[in-house]
């Protein structure tokens, strides 16, 4: 494992000797738009595991995605090595079909302090809801980023994230009412404590969110890449790409139905990945809005 390896896979060429703001942002955005967030794993026969050597080779080496315990953990490890001062912490999603956070903790976050000011950055969610940019830890300030505008708001020091979209244009109407939408326009993402945590707490959610048919992940197939305006996802068949701004406080939002041997190709030719196994996708309706 080496820092210049993992540099080369995310193509980020810039300082790294300031252990500051904009130096961090500027690895994390490398980072976002090079390595996708991913559970392909679950669908072409693999298991996914949490030791850092395992990660680290299958993201930096074979090039390809993972979740939040992959991604975040990697880039912990990175930013650590670097100087920045590092900790994990753990989230409870919030699942919109239920309208409720998960009983569960299987968000893995990283923290990171810089000038006594308190970050979090988040490596591992996709889609719309996957930040830009480091989110300074304070209470009820709306962060304006390209995705959108993000709060974190505290109660009773249990911390919630929450992201108010644009509008959408979707040209293609055959998906104007699909599952796969978000219909509101201020959404809770999830919510954390500051208590700090180790890869070790992630353990049980590991192998239940790959294994249990109660869980998301086994329901979906998914891969989602973070662009210069916007972000792809493939979900099961359906690939999209969303556009930013495309024009005033509107995002574009373009569908399409993809063919079973159009599948392997697209993710090559979009999300550069190359899988070593066979994938089956896989898109139960529910629990999934980009």
């Amino acid at each position: 494992m080496n820092l210049e390896e993992y540099f080369a896979r995310t193509g980020y060429k810039g300082s790294l000797e300031k252990q500051d703001l904009e130096t961090l942002t500027d690895i994390f955005q490398h980072h976002i738009r090079a390595v996708p967030f991913e559970n392909l794993s679950i669908h072409c026969g693999e298991k996914i595991t949490l030791e850092l050597e395992h990660v680290y080779n299958k993201i930096v080496r074979r090039k390809r995605g993972g979740w939040c315990m992959e991604n975040n953990q990697l880039l912990g490890w990175v930013l650590r090595s670097l100087g920045y001062d590092t900790s994990f912490l753990g989230a409870y999603v919030f699942n919109p079909h239920q309208n409720a956070y998960a009983t569960i903790m299987t968000h893995l976050l990283v923290k990171v302090v810089i000038d006594g000011k308190a970050y979090i950055v988040d490596g591992g969610f996709g889609v719309s809801y996957q930040m830009w940019q480091p989110m300074e830890l304070v209470s009820g300030k709306d962060q304006p980023q390209a995705p959108g505008i993000f709060r974190f708001m505290e109660k009773n020091g249990i911390w919630y994230l929450e992201k108010m979209r644009r509008k959408q244009y979707i040209p293609n109407q055959n998906f104007s009412n699909s599952d796969l939408l978000e219909k509101k326009e201020c959404r809770k993402v999830y919510m954390f404590s500051l208590e700090p945590r180790t890869v070790e707490d992630f353990r049980f959610q590991c192998t239940y969110l790959q294994t249990s048919p109660d869980a998301l992940f086994t329901k979906k197939s998914i891969c989602t890449l973070q662009t210069t305006n916007g972000f792809r996802a493939l979900i099961g068949w359906t690939f999209t790409e969303t556009t930013y701004n495309y024009k005033e406080n509107m995002d574009l939002v373009e569908f399409v139905t993809l063919e079973d041997e159009e599948v392997e190709k697209t993710l090559k030719e979009k999300f550069n990945i190359t899988l070593d196994r066979k994938l089956v996708p896989i898109n139960i309706k529910g629990s999934y809005t980009i």
